[in-house]
């Protein structure tokens, strides 16, 4: 359908993406937001990982991702033409196992991976530790195809490439939505369709989006000149039954998650977070004790049951691209690339219909 008006509610990685995308199509876009670009996108790892995150009964949501993978380099490049360069790094991740019975576990993903056609290399500990000095494990996976982006990066080329298209910001909170209109705190945003990307919020503006919020936390840390620096690659690890990573910036900064619990929408760090994510690290790296800690921060995830995202149409003009969970920066070119298609009126890209946003019925 030919649409002039398109208010996007929510400018994290996913609204952002949206917008950028359909003002770059011809539309005329709106995004509405209190803090554009910041949320639970500004926090993240920035982990491009569809394999590494799969797991027996989530193919769904691994040919999702896969398929939003192979869009990231063309919409990288685009990007870094029309707002700035996203820092995508290419080196691939590692997932390590810290003992015998991780090691089992290491076996069951590469045996999973292997039977749904996903090539992995196995290594030992040694060997790893030629490619990546003191890294600690056992035994490790190395996944070349998951990648890792620059998450602050990302979304400052977003806002610099939408508003270079024309995308108008609105720093006000969404309250609600009306045929025509989205309402805020301040007033009203005139439109003719309303994409929801409002993130663990987005449950608050229908009733179909069954999103709920799930807290992480994570560090920012940065090498010293006596530390050894960052892997080069993203690390990847479960301690004591907590998943754990480590992802290298260009500038020498290594981000270190992952915390996830309910806790509401509560987004003050927790001493107890920070304690297990420090902990979990120095088993995967030592050195990471000589590190200088520059940042805590929280973040709230935006978690459906079955962790597929809602992408497309809801009716009377509004769609859904939220519930992302850990995949938002992964799938925010194919996320983007749906509602534009649909916006359109076009086929979206393959595997899509997996996030119908009516799939688990209204709450």
């Amino acid at each position: 359908m030919s649409v002039e008006r398109v208010a996007v509610i929510g400018g994290g990685v996913i609204g952002l993406s949206v917008a950028w995308r359909a003002a770059a199509a011809g539309h005329d876009v709106t995004v509405v937001d209190p803090a554009p670009g910041r949320g639970a996108s500004w926090v993240a790892g920035g982990m491009l990982a569809p394999v590494t995150e799969a797991w027996p009964g989530e193919e769904a949501g691994l040919h999702l991702g896969e398929e939003s993978l192979r869009r990231w380099p063309s919409f990288a490049a685009e990007l870094t033409a029309d707002g700035g360069d996203p820092g995508l790094s290419m080196a691939g991740t590692v997932v390590a196992a810290l003992d015998r019975g991780d090691a089992d576990q290491l076996g069951v993903l590469a045996e999973y991976l292997a039977s749904v056609g996903r090539a992995v290399e196995s290594v030992t500990g040694r060997q790893l530790r030629a490619l990546e000095p003191g890294v600690n494990a056992v035994r490790a996976l190395l996944v070349p195809g998951d990648l890792a982006v620059d998450n602050r990066k990302l979304l400052r080329a977003l806002h610099a490439a939408g508003v270079r298209r024309g995308v108008k910001f609105v720093d006000d909170e969404a309250t609600g939505i009306e045929p025509g209109r989205v309402r805020t705190l301040a007033g009203e945003v005139p439109c003719d369709v309303v994409v929801i990307a409002a993130g663990a919020r987005s449950g608050r503006l229908h009733p179909a989006l069954a999103v709920r919020p799930l807290k992480g936390e994570i560090l920012r840390l940065r090498a010293r000149r006596t530390s050894l620096p960052p892997p080069s690659r993203t690390v990847r690890a479960v301690v004591e039954g907590r998943p754990v990573y480590l992802v290298p910036r260009a500038d020498g900064e290594l981000v270190l998650g992952a915390t996830q619990y309910e806790a509401g929408f509560d987004e003050t760090v927790s001493a107890r977070g920070v304690r297990e994510l420090l902990e979990g690290a120095e088993r995967i790296f030592p050195s990471i004790d000589e590190y200088e800690l520059v940042e805590c921060a929280a973040g709230l995830r935006a978690a459906s049951a079955d962790t597929v995202p809602f992408v497309g149409e809801l009716g009377d003009g509004l769609f859904a691209a939220t519930g992302h969970h850990r995949n938002g920066l992964l799938m925010a070119p194919v996320t983007a690339d749906a509602i534009v298609a649909l916006l359109d009126g076009t086929a979206p890209p393959p595997h899509v219909e997996a996030a119908n946003p009516h799939r688990l019925g209204e709450k």
